[in-house]
């Protein structure tokens, strides 16, 4: 099996190689290398976007809107992905973002997972029918394992989810009541015992 390691330096050289620079090329690596941890075909999508890249004028963005549109070339997930690092901190307030006719859009998804990180929200992404949890950059969920090979979608939505517990304030108080039986009651002893280092000096 080959190790992460390679996979991440042999997808480095490949993206410098079809003429990304060195320091896009890393962020690809690390992003290669990051699909595969969490099972997700990084190197299969991203060999065939390789094999046509050179031959198709993807549709580049500079400024991500809430709406992003292009009739005739699909977007390309790379510089989406870039961008969309670059201005998380002011994307974060919008709701939900939307592009349509999009290319190779699992090669999106870790710029996405590592977005998640530093907003320090969850991040839904929905590739058509396939839906992505992105959890802080540690987990990847989605409802379909199969498949994952997709070389346009019709519709990629992002959609940043409100930090919220999943339980209610009344399960917290139950758990936490049910806790304080572990706690120690403070005697006389206790208090002596923990003050410091007691009578007796072994210095």
């Amino acid at each position: 099996m080959i190790s992460l390691s390679e996979i991440d330096t042999t997808c480095k050289r490949a993206s410098r190689a079809v003429g990304f620079s060195w320091g896009v090329a890393e962020e690809i690596g690390k992003n290669m290398r990051l699909l595969e941890m969490f099972g997700i075909p990084g190197v299969s999508n991203l060999l065939g976007y390789f094999n046509i890249y050179k031959e198709n004028n993807f549709k580049k963005i500079s400024l991500i809107n809430e709406k992003n549109f292009s009739e005739s070339k699909p977007f390309c997930p790379i510089v989406v992905g870039l961008n969309f690092l670059d201005q998380i901190n002011s994307l974060n307030n919008l709701k939900e973002i939307n592009f349509k006719n999009f290319a190779y859009p699992i090669i999106f998804l870790p710029f996405a997972s590592r977005a998640s990180e530093i907003i320090g929200k969850k991040i839904i992404v929905n590739i058509d029918d396939k839906k992505f949890i992105l959890s802080f950059n540690h987990t990847i969920l989605t409802n379909s394992i199969d498949n994952l090979k997709i070389e346009n979608c019709n519709s990629l939505n992002i959609n940043f989810l409100d930090n919220k517990n999943t339980f209610s304030h009344n399960n917290w108080n139950d758990l936490y009541e049910l806790s304080k039986k572990t706690f120690v009651e403070e005697t006389d002893s206790l208090k002596i015992s923990s003050a410091g280092a007691g009578l007796t000096d072994n210095d």
